[in-house]
């Protein structure tokens, strides 16, 4: 009897150490992917960053951020396999499997899925502060930088503006590019969405007399009335040196995807290191601090990459029935 769990398990350590070398075998196949980010001056270049290091230092997976127009594009790109990883927002995601925005020209992006849940994107806007602008509803007729016209604030402002029953001049550009028009008085606002802090806030935060705002709660029930996907969001005072008071806004949660094609070892290492390092994407960003597996049920529709959804599964994780591919 002795011999025989002996030999029982041994043949079980066998077994498992041979499992992990067959998941290694088949990550290490892809000695590098590209995972889409967004331009300079947003969050998602710092993050991606961060991502990839982590990826590369845990897992020998060798990743390579490149800069997109954001959100829009890299569901393109991971969708016709341009890239293998992307960062989206949810509100994105949603446009994308129905193919109803115009971007999409009528198309549904059915290939993507969900790896792991990133962080929060509240929208904010900012002007300088001798421009008198306080207000969103001082934007009328104005003109209004809203970063890449793929980005998450160049695909909604257009519409808050609608909603609100406000016209106003939109410019599009890189959000460092932006920031700089603002502070040469070329736009008199610049309004985002990003990760808490943004890059480009907190250089004009630091280099300009500025003022943060967002809406009145009346704005943002008819807002989030049309945009259903939109949720309630707060940026922290002293997010920015200036902001001295807590902001109530909107936002759109972002995740990384995939194509369905990807491995599901790849999809499983991939979401696994992210999500049991988030210490060191914290310290990287502070928004890499709501990159946890619990954050996973912020997604209500997306479906999940079934090597995802391993890890979920292991986690005890409860994941949303209509994420969970059929």
């Amino acid at each position: 009897m002795i011999g025989f769990r002996r030999g029982l398990r041994a043949a079980t350590i066998t077994f498992v150490v041979a499992t992990a070398a067959a998941m290694t075998a088949a990550v290490a196949q892809p000695v590098a992917v590209t995972l889409g980010t967004a331009s300079v001056g947003g969050t998602y270049v710092v993050y991606g960053g961060f991502v990839a290091d982590l990826l590369a230092d845990k897992a020998g997976i060798q990743v390579t951020p490149r800069q997109t127009q954001g959100p829009n594009q890299n569901v393109i790109l991971v969708d016709e396999k341009k890239i293998e990883l992307g960062m989206t927002t949810m509100g994105v995601a949603l446009q994308a499997l129905q193919g109803s925005a115009a971007w999409t020209k009528g198309k549904k992006f059915e290939n993507i899925r969900a790896l792991f849940p990133m962080y929060d994107t509240p929208l904010q806007c900012v002007a300088l502060k001798k421009s008198g602008i306080a207000s969103f509803r001082q934007l009328a007729g104005k003109t209004v930088g809203a970063g890449p016209k793929a980005g998450t604030a160049g695909t909604y402002f257009p519409l808050i503006f609608e909603a609100l029953g406000m016209k106003a001049e939109l410019r599009y550009g890189q959000g460092d590019d932006v920031g700089n028009q603002l502070g040469d008085g070329i736009v008199d606002a610049f309004c985002f969405g990003a990760g808490a802090p943004v890059p480009v806030f907190s250089q004009l935060d630091a280099q300009k007399d500025v003022v943060f705002f967002t809406w009145t709660d009346p704005d943002l029930v008819a807002i989030r009335s049309k945009i259903p996907e939109f949720s309630g969001s707060t940026i922290a005072k002293r997010t920015y040196r200036q902001q001295t008071t807590d902001q109530k806004t909107i936002g759109l949660y972002n995740f990384a995807i995939a194509h369905k094609d990807m491995s599901d070892d790849l999809a499983y290492v991939i979401t696994k290191t992210v999500l049991e390092n988030n210490a060191r994407l914290a310290k990287g960003h502070p928004a890499g601090r709501e990159t946890i597996a619990a954050n996973a049920a912020r997604n209500s529709f997306l479906p999940f990459h079934p090597g995802a959804v391993r890890y979920y599964k292991e986690k005890g994780v409860k994941l949303d029935p209509a994420t969970l591919v059929k």
